[in-house]
């Protein structure tokens, strides 16, 4: 089960810079997979952390002609890389970690065309012995340091 994370309306700032907001958000792409797979990957755990992390989207931003373009992660969102064993290890630090959100893809996601197939596969392993392509983590700025170490960019 994920922790509650996100950010109360009252501290949402979005005249604030990025590293002023309480939490961090970052997603860890697995380094050796070719660029469309991990580009899916980053996605597919955004996509999942943005659906449940309160308050992580910032409001729409309208044009001068009245043209909606659908809020951003105000905040901000790092994508970093890391080899296939730290992504273990990073996705099983957040896990253990107090008020840490965690989404992550396994590899089963990609290499299925039929969700329940990935379900079922998922269903069947253990999660240590799941290799991951990619893993978000949303939570206390000093925390998720803590976890992601000095992981280099995407």
């Amino acid at each position: 089960m994920h922790a509650t994370v996100g950010f109360l309306p009252e501290e949402i700032d979005t005249g604030a810079p990025t590293r002023a907001a309480r939490l961090k958000w970052v997603v860890i792409v697995g380094e050796s997979l070719p660029a469309g797979i991990a580009a899916n990957a980053a996605i597919c755990t955004a996509a999942a952390t943005a659906t449940r992390v309160p308050g992580l989207l910032g409001p729409d931003a309208v044009d001068v002609e009245g043209g909606v373009h659908p809020g951003l992660p105000w905040a901000g969102v790092s994508v970093l890389r890391a080899s296939a064993e730290q992504l273990n290890g990073i996705r099983e630090k957040a896990q253990t970690a107090e008020d840490v959100f965690v989404a992550d893809m396994p590899a089963a996601a990609q290499l299925t065309r039929v969700y329940d197939e990935y379900l079922q596969t998922v269903a069947g392993a253990a999660s240590a012995d799941l290799p991951y392509y990619a893993v978000s983590v949303v939570g206390p700025r000093n925390r998720v340091d803590k976890i992601v170490g000095r992981l280099p960019l995407l």
